[in-house]
């Protein structure tokens, strides 16, 4: 009996194959022969893109500031608003 050793993809293998099934430009059995990975499993990808594509951009800027100092932050943007006075005159 032969033992067939299961393959683990990595999430850029995985990312690259969901976004070719989005396009639709390919069948599923296409992409299958293609990259060497089952029809089933690519549309598991492309739901599991599509489902998490929306929370990509979601509330970054929320949990970006909890974490920022409002020192450091104000001096951190202190030179950008410098020189947004002095072109704005």
């Amino acid at each position: 009996m032969v033992r067939t050793i299961r393959k683990n993809h990595n999430g850029a293998f995985k990312a690259k194959v969901a976004l070719e099934a989005v396009k639709g430009e390919k069948t599923p059995a296409q992409l299958s022969s293609e990259f060497g990975v089952h029809a089933n499993q690519i549309g598991q990808w492309r739901k599991q893109l599509l489902k998490e594509l929306p929370t990509l951009f979601a509330n970054r800027r929320s949990t970006h500031e909890k974490f920022q100092d409002p020192q450091l932050q104000s001096e951190q943007y202190a030179p950008a608003r410098d020189s947004y006075a002095q072109t704005v005159i």
